[in-house]
This record gives structure tokens, C-alpha cells and sequence, in this order.
């Protein structure tokens, strides 16, 4: 396996900043891992895990070991009549595991389909769209102890999975590199068409396929996403805020059009884009950073954009927000 020193990160992050890391490793299997870990020369400097680098906002250059788990392998484990397990390396991209599943009928990720990014991530985040969460089909995820360089696993209930959260992102953060996941998926799939735009697009099918959905919602997402290629972005920028429903009232008195979702008891969840966009932040460009015209939880870096510019726009719509609605946004992005 190869270090690689003063790695630059521009084309390993979909925001095309232009970063640099002191040094650079992919372990392609779990072995390789744990001898980099263990090596005298890497022991007591700081690390961090990238995946394909499609939810990361790199502020500078990264004066440490950054570590990109390449384990590419996709194995049935366990099978019955009705439910397959498969083990995925986390370096897997995820939409090809979504193809993976779908030209095979197995269901439970068709929904999550053009997500960017690899299968290593999709538990630190919980990823989720169209009304289904990657927590839904987790069953196992397997990783290794950065410090200790031990290997463990935990159960999909033991991740403390929540919205676009997990204990991989709180008690575990920086401390582990996931290296597989085993999703459990069913040979008998129900087609989920809870979102609005989902259900429109279905009425043309009589009985819709896993394929006819996983079109519709790259459809969808291409329609309403920029492509990374051409402008550089990470996807939602902020997560949508959960907040009471005392709140959310106060909010539809002066705006009736507010959608919200329920969450919890005495709380809902309404949408970050809304709030962006009253507040005028849509479609605007501030010098070489700005907001998508088509989804306000996209921010956009264009050529030459520095990770502080795209940081102040971030903290400039949270104030905003904050001082109209009285409601925090959060982003959903990790900024190191």
C-alpha cells in the first residue's frame, strides 16, 4: 500500500477545494488497515477517514494521515426465502451498490438512488431521501479502531441511528474506519412512493419496477441537484431543523404555505430549503461561493472558491434564518 505525500485533495472532494494532505493511504482490505494503523511512523499524527469526499468542506490543508478505505467487495453472507444479506467493503460507491440491488429485485435501497458518495459513509450519516433512511436495510457494520487498531461490529439498532446522524458521528467520531456493511434486503419489495413528486411520476405505471422508481428518482435528483463536474457543491448543505410544534405555528400564522412532517411528540420538521429561501438566499452568488436557483440546501463552489468562503455564506444563511424564523439550521456538511 502507498502513502502518498502532500496529496491533493481537489479532485477528492465534490467541492473541488483545493486542499492538501500532509499524507494519504488506501487500504484495500482490513488487514492493510490495521498494519497502517499500527505503523510506528503514522502512530501520533492526527487522522481522519475521507470516503469519495461528497459531504466534507475541507476550511485548509489537512496536516495529517487521511485514510480512504477502498474495500470493494460485495458477498451474499446469508440468505432466506424472503431476505438477502449482503456484505459490502466500504469503498464500494453507493449507487452502484443500489444497481447492484435493484438489477437483482432485491429492495430496500432503490429509494437512496444517485446518492453520491460510498458505502463506508452511508452509516455516519445515515443517509436518506424519498421517505427511506439507510438505517432501514442496515444490519451490521464492521470497523476498526483507529488508536487500537482492534476490530469490531456493531448491530444496525446498536448505531443509535437518528436523522442524518449516528453514533459514528457522536461517540465515535474520529475514532474508527468503517470497513464493511451488511444491508439486509427483501426478495419481496413494496414500491415507496410516499414523496409527492415520486407518486406523480408513478401514475404512468401500472405496476412499477424497482428500475421504473430508481429512474424516476435519478430523474428527479438530476433535475434538482448540479452536477459536481460542472460546479462544485456536496449536495444539502444543512439538514432540515426539527422544532416544536408551538413554533412551527407561529411560523404558519404568517406563512400558511410552511410544510411540516412530524418527528416526535410535540415536534415536526420542516424544510431548510423554505426557510433559505424566504429568506432571499436562492439562487444568489457571493463572489466565487453561492446558492443553487433550483434547491436552496445546495451551496455552490465555483472555480477558485477557498472552504472560508463557503464557511461565511453557511454562517451568513444561519443568522438569517435564525433572526427571521427564530428556528437554527444546522449543516448537514462535516467541516474540518
Amino acid at each position: 500500500m502507498e502513502i502518498i505525500q502532500n496529496q491533493n485533495l481537489k479532485k477528492l472532494n465534490t467541492l473541488g477545494l483545493n486542499a492538501f494532505a500532509k499524507y494519504f493511504a488506501s487500504p484495500s482490505s482490513t488487514e492493510e488497515l490495521k498494519t497502517l494503523l499500527k505503523d510506528p511512523e503514522y502512530l501520533n499524527i492526527q487522522k481522519m477517514v475521507i470516503g469519495f469526499g461528497s459531504n466534507i468542506l475541507f476550511s485548509g490543508d489537512f496536516d495529517g494521515l487521511l485514510i480512504h478505505p477502498s474495500m470493494t467487495e460485495i458477498k451474499i453472507v446469508k440468505e432466506s426465502e424472503e431476505f438477502v444479506y449482503l456484505r459490502v467493503g466500504a469503498g464500494v460507491k453507493w449507487d452502484d451498490l443500489v444497481t447492484y440491488a435493484v438489477d437483482r429485485g432485491w429492495g430496500g435501497l432503490e429509494n437512496l438512488s444517485w446518492i453520491p458518495g460510498c458505502v463506508g459513509a452511508a452509516p455516519v450519516q445515515n443517509v436518506g431521501a424519498y421517505g427511506v433512511e439507510a438505517k432501514d436495510s442496515i444490519s451490521e457494520v464492521e470497523f476498526v479502531n483507529i488508536y487500537s487498531a482492534c476490530e469490531n461490529k456493531l448491530k444496525g439498532k446498536e448505531c443509535r441511528f437518528g436523522y442524518r446522524d449516528s453514533i459514528f458521528k457522536r461517540e465515535l467520531k474520529s475514532k474508527v474506519v468503517i470497513t464493511f456493511v451488511t444491508f439486509k434486503l427483501t426478495k419481496y419489495p413494496l414500491i415507496n412512493s410516499s414523496y409527492a413528486d415520486v407518486a406523480e411520476a408513478l401514475k404512468g405505471f401500472a405496476h412499477p419496477s424497482l428500475q421504473n422508481l430508481r429512474d424516476i428518482i435519478i430523474n428527479i435528483r438530476k433535475r434538482k441537484l448540479p452536477d459536481p463536474a460542472v460546479v462544485g457543491n456536496a449536495g444539502s448543505f444543512f439538514k432540515n431543523p426539527v422544532i416544536s410544534e408551538k413554533i412551527a405555528n407561529s411560523i404558519l400564522s404568517d406563512y400558511p404555505t410552511l410544510k411540516r412532517f412530524t418527528a416526535s411528540p410535540g415536534y415536526c420538521k420542516i424544510p431548510a430549503a423554505w426557510l433559505i429561501e424566504k429568506c432571499g438566499f436562492k439562487g444568489k452568488r457571493f463572489g466565487n461561493v453561492g446558492v443553487h436557483a433550483n434547491q436552496p440546501l445546495v451551496l455552490l463552489a465555483y472555480e477558485g472558491a477557498r472552504g472560508e468562503e463557503l464557511i461565511e455564506l453557511s454562517e451568513k444563511i444561519r443568522q438569517t434564518v435564525k433572526e427571521r424564523f427564530g428556528v437554527d439550521i444546522e449543516p448537514e456538511v462535516n467541516i474540518c
